[in-house]
């Protein structure tokens, strides 16, 4: 009886988390608007560097596949690595052979900022990858402004009608989308301008990851998308057992961001990768 209640509570906590976050996404938005206008951003779009493919970092020969991400804190385990600047570890997980970056930009609940992304995106030219919670259109101008080149549009806090008009955007401004699913209620999401499809291993009800959700539901997508795993990888196991299964993309934050070195760490991560990959000839 103690446990169910325990249960309950922890799934409504969880619940609570994620509609705070969106709610105070919605407020943060709509200030940041008052500030700088679509016209401002769309001025600065002009000026910038052409995007670069995720897709084609992804599928390229001898490609890692591993989307490392800077990541502070999450709201859920509190404080990962305050210590870790964002430039240097984006440089490091470079020089390390990650096919691309992701770069968390939420304050709040993420401990990072717009700041982080523009250190990052100012010393390495993989595919970036700026990581929030995208509620409105306005976002995806400040994404490609700052220079991002992919975004991710997270199927249980958008409608499908928003998925296929924020996903038109995105490839208007020249950027990659990707759309990241929990479920496969969610499959109904993906519309033809979403380039990728993100299984997400972490239940967004009780935040309890299981390796296997990826596994599972990557059967129905359709083979037209690739695919990326994300959340609970943590050894170069996984991703050769994923790999097998079709996936050619995998987010790996935290793993990372625990170390005192989390260049070091994604560095020797790769490092087994290529020797478990050369026994297994993938």
């Amino acid at each position: 009886m103690l446990l169910t209640h325990l249960l309950i509570l922890t799934e409504y906590l969880m619940n609570n988390i994620l509609s705070d976050i969106i709610k105070h996404k919605r407020e943060e938005v709509e200030k940041r608007k008052s500030l700088i206008s679509i016209e401002s951003l769309k001025e600065k779009i002009l000026q910038s560097v052409a995007p670069v493919s995720l897709c084609k970092a992804l599928m390229a020969d001898g490609a890692s596949g591993i989307i490392a991400e800077y990541k502070p804190k999450s709201p859920t385990a509190g404080a990962i690595n305050s210590l870790s600047g964002a430039a240097d570890v984006a440089r490091g997980y470079s020089d390390a052979g990650a096919s691309a970056i992701s770069i968390l930009t939420d304050s709040r609940f993420f401990g990072s900022s717009f700041e982080n992304f523009t250190l990052a995106r100012n010393v390495n030219n993989r595919p970036m990858l700026q990581k929030d919670f995208i509620t409105d259109r306005y976002q995806i101008y400040e994404a490609r402004a700052m220079g991002a080149d992919v975004i991710l549009l997270i199927a249980a806090v958008l409608t499908i009608s928003e998925v296929d008009e924020m996903a038109s955007l995105c490839k208007s401004l020249g950027m990659e989308c990707i759309l990241e699913i929990h479920s496969e209620d969610e499959l109904s999401h993906l519309c033809s301008d979403v380039n990728i499809v993100g299984i997400n291993n972490r239940n967004l009800n009780t935040f309890e990851v299981n390796l296997f959700n990826s596994v599972r539901i990557a059967e129905y997508v359709p083979e037209r998308f690739l695919k990326i795993a994300e959340s609970g990888i943590a050894s170069p196991e996984d991703v050769v057992m994923l790999s097998k299964t079709g996936f050619n993309g995998f987010l790996i934050g935290s793993h990372f961001m625990h170390s005192s070195d989390p260049s070091g760490s994604c560095r020797e991560f790769i490092e087994k990768l290529k020797v478990l990959k050369q026994q297994q000839c993938l």
